[in-house]
């Protein structure tokens, strides 16, 4: 069964046979140990719980995979036992994986930033009104409408994608080499699935 937590740690280059450079994402994935395992007789449907990170007897991060969702193999899920670990071993130099994390949080950002709105030119009688973001449209409603491009939080959004490459595993130092730009700042949480 392919399926991990990781942290991702940096991101750096490698070189393939033809002695080009890849860019790399390299992540610490797992060990990850089986805490619970859920059933469609007891819970109503069927999962997994995995616990990565332990300190003091206790998990940093855990999370569930529901078989139906993620598409898991029925009869492998039922093979393991609580107290199982799943190691990075279980992924293979270009494999195609699944990675889901939290894009990198930008706090309160302008229009601009936001939404690329262009700002006003700055000549012509424009004295403090660069990065606004004009009129925001009809005033007969008397309240600003749904889904109007203004203003407010920006990142710290979950992001998939799909078909990473896995460059190369490093089974005894517990690193995965994905391909490109992972989501997510330095430590952060990430979910991998084969």
């Amino acid at each position: 069964m392919k399926i991990i937590l990781a942290k991702k740690l940096e991101m750096s280059q490698v070189f393939n046979e033809q002695g080009n450079v890849v860019p790399v994402t390299i992540i610490q994935a797992g060990p990850v140990e089986i805490t619970q395992l859920k059933t469609k007789e007891k819970d109503g449907y069927q999962a997994i719980q995995v616990g990565f990170n332990k300190k003091n007897n206790r998990f940093s991060w855990l999370e569930e995979f529901n078989l139906e969702k993620n598409k898991l193999n029925e009869a492998e899920v039922n093979n393991l036992k609580i107290g199982d670990e799943i190691k990075v071993d279980v992924f293979q130099e270009g494999d195609k994986v699944r990675v889901t994390g939290k894009s990198k949080g930008k706090g309160f950002q302008g229009v601009v930033k936001r939404h690329g709105f262009k700002g006003a030119s700055a000549s012509h009688g424009t004295k403090d009104q660069l990065r606004t973001p004009g009129s925001i449209g009809q005033t007969g409603i008397q309240r600003v409408a749904k889904g109007k491009k203004m203003p407010g939080r920006m990142g710290f959004e979950q992001i998939t994608l799909r078909d990473v490459k896995v460059i190369k595993v490093i089974p005894e130092k517990n690193l995965l080499y994905l391909k490109g730009a992972i989501p997510g700042r330095r430590n952060s949480l990430l979910k991998i699935i084969g």
